[in-house]
């Protein structure tokens, strides 16, 4: 039984250092070392930057939208046609 749980953490070993040492370690180590060093005035800056980025690409989007509308419109009126010409006058 001592043999097994020996064989175990000589497994884990290196299936642990595989994980730390990967992009996902590196930021879960880094996220720990800060903390929550973010202040929350910037946390709430960079929201209120994406709330006006939204607001104005959902603007943009309906400005958009009634452009392609009108376009659309007017491809697919279908043409007036000409009006028969009046032959001579009797």
């Amino acid at each position: 039984m001592e043999w097994a749980a020996i064989v175990l953490v000589v497994l884990l070993i290196p299936i642990l250092a595989i994980v730390l040492d990967s992009d996902i370690g590196r930021a879960f180590a880094r996220r720990i070392s800060k903390g929550s060093a973010e202040d929350e005035t910037q946390l709430a800056g960079r929201v209120k930057e994406l709330e006006t980025e939204v607001r104005y690409l959902s603007e943009t989007l309906g400005s958009l939208q009634d452009e392609t509308r009108f376009v659309r419109s007017l491809i697919e009126k279908p043409k007036e046609e000409p009006e028969a010409e009046l032959g001579p006058g009797d």
